[in-house]
């Protein structure tokens, strides 16, 4: 069920619409799809919610749809995920294990080439330059949520990247819909306060886009 949000002022909404992407975890083909259903135009503001590698195929692949769009749309907003921090740990020689238990290995496998693994040079950059969230007048995006009672400015990378159930719990109110990632829901999310937009691609269900401004979803597969 939806419960109806605020809206913004009719000459926002005209500039275009305002679309959230949840997380693809390496499931290019579900990109792909999404994009051709949602085909987005200059007029759009892309923000995609992070986690675009791990646990599914192609993370590879699905950076470089990324970076075409980032040429394409250069409005498109990337935020930084919980498994975009720990690749970058990765690299860096800092928690690797955790990195290989939480679905790294299908990453770097995409990025095997003869004589090891290489990652290139814009795909780090682009990784390495993620915003923890992106704000308009209306909403809050981020990946995984934020902790209650903090101001958007004194949030923590942790509670950004991985919060769970004392954001999801939680009734407290930003003054702006908060649009998150993170946690695989059945169904994308929907209250006064919150719009949850992972909904399990990489274990076989779908990704999804929304317009959080009509909220109009599109789906892929």
């Amino acid at each position: 069920m939806v419960n109806p949000l605020p809206m913004p002022a009719a000459e926002e909404r005209n500039r275009g619409r305002l679309l959230a992407v949840g997380d693809i975890h390496g499931c290019r083909a579900s990109l792909e799809g999404l994009l051709e259903r949602v085909s987005p135009s200059e007029d759009d503001r892309l923000i995609f919610l992070g986690d675009y590698i791990d646990r599914g195929p192609d993370g590879k692949g699905v950076i470089d749809i990324l970076l075409a769009l980032a040429r394409r749309f250069p409005q498109t907003v990337f935020l930084k995920g919980n498994h975009e921090a720990m690749f970058l740990d990765f690299l860096a020689g800092r928690n690797q294990n955790l990195y290989l238990a939480n679905g790294g290995t299908s990453t770097l496998e995409s990025y095997l080439e003869e004589g090891g693994i290489r990652v290139p040079g814009p795909h780090l950059d682009f990784i390495q330059s993620l915003p923890r969230y992106y704000a308009t007048d209306h909403f809050i995006f981020v990946h995984a949520g934020l902790r209650p009672g903090i101001p958007l400015e004194e949030q923590r990378e942790e509670d950004l990247l991985w919060i769970r159930d004392d954001f999801l719990d939680s009734d407290y109110d930003w003054g702006k819909t908060v649009v998150f990632g993170h946690t695989p829901l059945p169904q994308p999310f929907f209250s006064t306060t919150r719009i949850g937009l992972d909904t399990g691609a990489v274990y076989g269900r779908s990704l999804v886009c929304c317009d959080v401004e009509s909220l109009r979803l599109w789906s892929f597969p």
